[in-house]
């Protein structure tokens, strides 16, 4: 089964070759152009993985993530941040909030589906992990 991204970006030129990079290594794609539509995005269709820019109308990345993380429904599905804005305190403030990653644009496309690929293996394994019970 293919996994379902959710590209949220802003702007339309970004947002299509993100979309492009990731259906050319076979993944299910769906887009929001704000950060509200991406927190209404994620509570209807549940994605396997959040693409996020941190600067978008409406609500903000890190709102959006907030939002997300808060939220019984959709805090475990991944988000990962996508930004031009990745100083350091940028990247601080957006794995604090819960982001697994927080990637710096431009991005290749072969490094954008590395490190999706990298989260959705993350979070099979971590499922995978068998809770130790304490006696």
């Amino acid at each position: 089964m293919k996994s379902l991204i959710l590209v949220a970006e802003d702007e339309r030129e970004i947002r299509e070759l993100f979309v492009l990079f990731l259906e050319m290594d076979n993944f299910n794609v769906i887009v929001a152009r704000n950060g509200e539509e991406a927190v209404a995005q994620a509570k209807v269709h549940r994605p396997d993985l959040i693409l996020m820019d941190v600067r978008m109308p409406k609500l903000t990345g890190y709102q959006a993530c907030e939002l997300l993380k808060a939220t019984p429904e959709t805090r475990d599905i991944p988000v990962v941040f996508l930004s031009a804005y990745a100083n350091a305190s940028e990247v601080r403030h957006g794995l604090e909030l819960g982001a697994e990653k927080y990637l710096a644009k431009p991005i290749a496309p072969d490094a954008l589906n590395r490190h999706v690929n990298e989260v959705l293996e993350w979070v099979k394994a971590k499922k995978r992990q068998v809770p130790v019970r304490a006696n």
